[in-house]
């Protein structure tokens, strides 16, 4: 038996797979709120007791961390955990751990994604023997790259969303200004992501939210956007519009930095709650104006993940690859 964990700001997802040739066969999966526990520890705890299964079913575990991975243990960014590879393979009875980054994590997925588990967003031609590229807003943001190496494809971890966000257009500008003012600086997470989203809120908003948003409220990202597809409120329409264009722009950059002529994939749980908004054209539009090089981005393959399972699965994939 596989075990794979998902571990987010937010949410954590934990699982268990038994093992067949490419994809990893589900056989179950539970959701925790990740603050609801110390550690991963007594949360796989719980949850193999939940599954009525023993440590001792476990095989190989990998777990996906939303932070960098330094000697097989991640300090996440949103949350005060400490994910160790060592102290869970203790935990497991001495079960191998492999803690990966997320986003390197989801990254393994890809490969063996399902036609019905994406969206397409630009056809493209996509080049045999190319690159491909993953990014994902949620709870942060999250990147990472697929190198095409001897006939396969071996994931890298970034942690590029926490590089320099740059400004495109005036609107922009006035949002960077009131980042670096509020945080010294500003990162592309400060932007593309759920928190991003409130951050703009706050900038664009001239005059109070006629829908009614409180920032405070962990729900507010998904109420500006609730707002912004009921047309309840210009400033919130107007939120919506620059984060798709700042999320595509991003997904551009990404698309040149790893050279993705194998494709760009759309991840996290964000964009498939904002589908319609992502269809629009703007966020395409913004990843394809890079010039010169605006021929290159339109010829990329370009699609959002629907798979809200995809960053487990990705961590079943590698586990079964340690076996």
């Amino acid at each position: 038996m596989l075990l794979a964990g998902d571990v987010g700001g937010t949410k954590t997802l934990l699982g268990l797979f038994e093992s067949a040739p490419v994809r990893p066969r589900r056989v179950g999966v539970r959701s925790f709120a990740t603050l609801d526990y110390d550690n991963l520890e007594t949360m796989i705890a719980a949850f193999l007791t939940d599954a009525a299964t023993t440590a001792a079913a476990i095989d190989t575990a990998c777990v996906g961390a939303a932070g960098p991975v330094i000697d097989n243990a991640a300090e996440l960014t949103a949350v005060p955990w400490r994910v160790n590879g060592r102290r869970l393979a203790d935990a497991l009875g001495g079960t191998r751990v492999i803690v990966l980054n997320d986003l390197q994590a989801m990254a393994y997925s890809v490969p063996v994604l399902q036609e019905s588990e994406v969206h397409v967003l630009q056809q493209g031609t996509p080049v045999p023997g190319g690159n491909m590229a993953l990014i994902a807003a949620g709870t942060g943001l999250g990147e990472a790259l697929l190198h095409h190496v001897d006939g396969r494809f071996v994931p890298a971890a970034s942690e590029g969303g926490h590089a320099d966000f740059s400004a495109r257009t005036e609107r922009e500008m006035m949002l960077v200004r009131d980042l670096t003012k509020r945080y010294g600086r500003a990162d592309v997470e400060h932007v593309v992501s759920g928190r991003g989203l409130i951050h703009i809120h706050r900038v664009l908003h001239v005059t109070p939210c006629v829908a009614g948003v409180d920032l405070d409220d962990p729900n507010a990202p998904a109420a500006i956007s609730a707002a912004a597809f009921d047309r309840r409120c210009p400033g919130c329409a107007e939120t919506l519009d620059l984060f798709v264009e700042a999320y595509g722009a991003q997904a551009g950059n990404l698309a040149l930095r790893s050279v993705a002529t194998g494709g760009v994939f759309i991840g996290g749980g964000i964009a498939p709650k904002i589908l319609p908004a992502l269809t629009s054209g703007a966020f395409m539009r913004a990843f394809r104006a890079k010039a010169p090089l605006e021929d290159l981005l339109a010829s990329m393959p370009v699609n959002v993940i629907l798979n809200a399972e995809v960053g487990l699965l990705g961590a079943a994939v590698f586990a079964l690859g340690q076996r």
